[in-house]
């Protein structure tokens, strides 16, 4: 069977983490419109009758500007040398511009094979798409591309089979029941970490952190006993996420319940402090006390 390593890589925002939950079959990322979603390496393992497909999902390339984003970025370069191919993710509906073409360049450089998942194809003219591959292979992209829309399903199938075509035959690298390599306690977090990106605006999501301080399932009922706390830099960033009488924590506690009785398939009891955290993205500590340590090899 054809089996392997794929590193989904690509700017903040282009759709990698949708993208590898539709290939997957399961959400094992959490997504939303805001680029920096994803902070840490994800597994996302795919398994078919002939094919185990291992992506890696990765946090997208943006600019530096804390010690968590550092980290970040060093996480996306080195899951991308691990691998037996490289899936760049390009925003399509963005056009091609010379950022692009560079980092496209770059992973291209580092020998292993590549090829391009074109996105969001159906936010976007049809006609766009011939006119950015030929720049693309103008600029000495030389790699199989993929036009694919991971919201409608549109060549997902195409994409799998051109991404099998490029594996090599090999025993799986997981059991058959594996779906990710992530814990429950962290998708919890992950969860949770989601719906205040989507609830919130600007930069307050950016600043947040969660710790899960209890996960425990209750021996007596299909109940979760779930505690956390949410962490962000400063005073007046705690009072927005509490909101007026508490009421827009409590609609965000509500919003993250519910799509964690979604995933636990349980009911469960969620309880949620904020604190304040002075700029922990740029002391070591915190970070690795949140989790965001340097991530480990496959």
């Amino acid at each position: 069977m054809k089996c392997g390593f794929v590193a989904v890589i690509g700017k903040a925002n282009a759709g990698k983490s949708t993208l590898v939950n539709v290939l997957v079959g399961e959400k094992v990322a959490i997504v939303s419109p805001k680029p920096q979603t994803t902070r840490d390496r994800i597994l996302g393992v795919l398994n078919e009758e002939n094919a185990q497909i291992a992506f890696v999902d990765t946090p997208g390339i943006y600019k530096s500007k804390t010690a968590l984003s550092d980290m970040m970025m060093r996480t996306a370069e080195q899951s991308a040398k691990d691998v037996e191919l490289i899936l760049y993710v390009h925003d399509g509906h963005k056009g091609v511009s010379d950022s692009d073409t560079e980092l496209m360049k770059h992973y291209l450089s580092f020998g292993i094979p590549m090829m391009i998942a074109y996105t969001k194809t159906d936010i976007m003219p049809e006609e766009q798409i011939p006119s950015d591959v030929k720049r693309l292979f103008e600029e000495g992209i030389e790699c199989d591309i993929v036009p694919v829309s991971a919201r409608k399903g549109k060549n997902i199938a195409k994409l799998k089979e051109a991404i099998k075509e490029k594996l090599p035959e090999g025993e799986p690298l997981f059991p058959e029941n594996v779906l990710s390599d992530k814990s429950e306690k962290f998708m919890i977090a992950e969860i949770m970490r989601e719906k205040i990106l989507l609830k919130y605006d600007k930069e307050i999501p950016h600043g947040v952190a969660i710790l899960v301080n209890t996960f425990k399932k209750r021996d007596t009922g299909n109940i979760y006993d779930i505690d956390l706390d949410i962490i962000c830099e400063k005073a007046n960033h705690k009072a927005i996420l509490i909101g007026k009488q508490g009421k827009a924590l409590k609609e965000t506690l509500s919003f993250a319940r519910k799509s964690m009785e979604e995933f636990l398939g349980s009911k469960v009891f969620l309880t949620a402090y904020v604190k304040v955290k002075d700029d922990w993205r740029d002391k070591a500590n915190l970070l690795k006390e949140y989790g965001y340590g340097e991530s480990s090899e496959f």
